[in-house]
């Protein structure tokens, strides 16, 4: 598709009150990012010549999330999706061609669903191309209605839906592709004629079809794509095969997972290759892990976290904003927070970084080599020099170098002089 030929307008502006949050639903984190940035990916690959954002409910905090110099309307008052996408369009007043239309809750769209799509559109010189899909339980869906001869006539949402229309399996997936000029016509007649007293734009395919103009489908092969979010079981569902796709991409890229579905993963986590990630490990959103690491198992690595090469982390170890230098071992329960842990440094069991002082999150240096005993607290802030040890159940406190070389021990920890 050429690229001035598609305008992309984001559905964004819902309130989303089956989730029952005070946070906007496409804010809501899916694999440690909001659900609306995975819209803005599959846009940013598809490369059009405009795109517009409709947001609503708290707009502002939803305004944060998007790419600065993006197109933005505000439905002030939620009257519906036809309404949204009118918005949208008093924005597209000088553009002629596709209009595709996505929705910000549906996060596990595929960009090579969508250039199906459009391509289908395209080739066929449509005035509307729907994705559908076949599904066993359409319910939450609306239905495509076809005439006797299977022309699409229309779509019924399932509240506005007969008992016998709710029976019929194809449903509308929501995502469809317009020609912008007679979407735009179309539009006009829209009127809220249904339960909820909004303006549907699924109203726009009746209308085409009363007109003659030409419309089909693309049928999705995976209907899980299709998964709108509406609910806190929706986006439990939509977690856990996002999380399936992120974890069978990092095993493609050369990294052993043990046990892909016991490993939590976060967006945009790089690790490198021939790793080994041991069951019951979560990763948080920006981390990055070296070449030869072994993770795992029950380990927890939080956002900031940076593993060199060949490093060991091992049970029980939580690690937050963090550089762990190359080949360092971290074996057994551990803390180790806001810290500089240097090249072949050894983490002794228990060991905690006590980097928190009330008021301000303090430093932890640890120099090469050096060799933490089991059970140390070290209070930051404070540094340890390269190739020094403390010994078992040592505390430093704040405020302490320890030169490099050195032993401490105890409590506080202070230097042992050899006789």
């Amino acid at each position: 598709m050429k690229k001035n030929k598609i305008a992309v307008i984001i559905l964004a502006a819902g309130k989303g009150k089956r989730m029952k949050s005070q946070t906007p639903k496409v804010l809501h984190p899916l694999c440690g990012r909001p659900m609306i940035g995975y819209a803005l990916d599959l846009v940013k690959g598809l490369r059009p010549a405009k795109v517009v954002a409709v947001l609503g409910h708290k707009y502002n905090e939803v305004k944060q999330e998007l790419p600065d110099g993006m197109e933005i309307v505000i439905q002030k008052q939620l009257k519906g999706t036809a309404d949204a996408v009118k918005l949208a369009l008093a924005r597209l007043k000088k553009f002629h061609g596709t209009a595709l239309i996505l929705y910000a809750d549906t996060p596990l769209l595929t960009e090579a669903t969508v250039n199906r799509l459009l391509k289908h559109h395209r080739d066929n010189a449509l005035a509307a191309t729907l994705l559908t899909a076949g599904v066993t339980k359409p319910s939450g869906y609306g239905r495509i209605l076809r005439d006797g001869y299977s022309c699409i006539s229309g779509i019924v949402e399932e509240k506005d839906a007969s008992d016998y229309q709710k029976e019929i399996k194809e449903i509308n997936t929501g995502i469809v592709c317009f020609d912008k000029d007679l979407l735009s016509e179309a539009l006009k007649f829209v009127r809220p004629d249904n339960r909820k007293k909004e303006y549907y734009l699924t109203d726009v395919i009746n209308i085409f079809y009363r007109k003659n103009q030409l419309m089909e489908n693309v049928n999705l092969d995976e209907v899980d794509e299709a998964l709108g979010i509406n609910s806190r079981l929706d986006l439990a569902k939509a977690n856990a095969i996002m999380q399936a796709r992120i974890n069978a991409r990092i095993m493609e890229q050369g990294i052993t997972l043990v046990h892909p579905a016991s490993t939590f993963i976060s967006y945009g986590t790089k690790i490198g290759t021939d790793s080994v990630i041991y069951p019951f490990t979560v990763i948080e959103r920006d981390v990055k892990i070296g070449k030869h690491c072994s993770i795992g198992p029950f380990a927890h690595l939080r956002e900031g976290t940076r593993l060199g090469d060949g490093v060991i982390v091992g049970n029980f170890l939580e690690i937050v904003r963090s550089n762990i230098g190359p080949k360092a071992l971290l074996k057994h329960f551990s803390y180790i927070g806001d810290s500089k842990i240097g090249r072949q440094v050894n983490i002794g069991a228990g060991t905690v970084t006590a980097n928190f002082d009330g008021k301000n999150k303090n430093l932890t240096v640890v120099g090469d080599n050096a060799f933490i005993g089991s059970d140390t607290v070290l209070v930051a802030p404070v540094k340890i020099g390269k190739a020094a040890k403390t010994g078992a159940g040592s505390v430093v406190v704040k405020n302490t170098l320890v030169p490099a070389g050195s032993v401490v021990a105890g409590v506080p920890a202070k230097s042992l002089k050899h006789k």
